[in-house]
């Protein structure tokens, strides 16, 4: 849940571990049950002296966090830090734009593949995207806490910043090259679309399309699952894996 423009109410148990673990934010507040859930002996030992520790019935925390999949503990937190200019190829040799995903599960998700993958960075355009909520930290698995994150905003801005930079293009579509026979270049951003229209008409020119094979084309795959496969297959094709 998004309090503000400021302001986030973070839950779960590897969110909030994963958040106070990384140091990148402020902590104002930490929420959790009573009695006390199994994970939070361990957890006490990361909450700085001066956060308070607030015990609440299960209900209490089902509506500050606006879930019932809080896992008993939740935070007060400040906003995710964002970088103020895109990335360097140089230094993050392979980053993903994320263009027109608008469930903060899927967000989540592919930033928690993208972190377990190695993927230096990630390109969130402000514009017909998820906000940076509890839900998206908890589909991350508090992963979201280390990955870098740009967020133009557009992904019309962000693209000719990216290509601007020197990073090779890749458009995930439908109808693109099988990844099999694709030779990847570093640097490079892959682009992965929304979860129903895929990537904007506005971007489809700008790189080479290309496509995970398939059994049938009538069910494509969830945004998640298909940028989980490509991020693993690219970067073992770069042989980083």
């Amino acid at each position: 849940m998004t309090i503000n423009d400021k302001l986030t109410v973070i839950f779960g148990v590897n969110p909030v571990r994963e958040l106070l673990r990384a140091k990148q934010r402020t902590v104002y507040n930490i929420f959790i049950t009573q009695p006390a859930p199994k994970c939070w002996a361990e957890i006490q030992k990361l909450v700085p002296r001066h956060v308070t520790i607030t015990p609440m019935s299960r209900d209490q925390l089902t509506a500050k966090s606006g879930t019932v999949d809080h896992q008993g503990i939740g935070a007060f937190v400040g906003k995710l830090p964002i970088r103020s200019r895109c990335f360097d190829p140089e230094k993050q040799p392979f980053i993903v734009l994320l263009d027109g995903i608008q469930d903060s599960r899927n967000l989540g998700a592919i930033i928690r593949s993208a972190s377990c993958t190695g993927i230096n960075g990630v390109v969130v355009p402000q514009k017909n995207s998820a906000p940076f909520d509890g839900v998206t930290a908890k589909s991350s698995a508090g992963l979201i806490e280390y990955m870098p994150i740009y967020q133009p905003v557009s992904s019309a801005i962000a693209i000719k910043e990216i290509q601007e930079a020197g990073y090779a293009i890749y458009l995930a579509t439908a109808d693109g090259a099988d990844i099999r026979t694709v030779q990847f270049q570093a640097p490079l951003c892959l682009v992965i679309g929304s979860e129903g229209s895929g990537i904007s008409s506005a971007l489809l020119k700008k790189g080479q399309r290309i496509a995970i094979p398939q059994r049938v084309s009538e069910i494509s795959y969830n945004a998640s699952v298909a940028a989980g496969i490509l991020f693993f297959f690219v970067n073992s094709s770069l042989k980083k894996i």
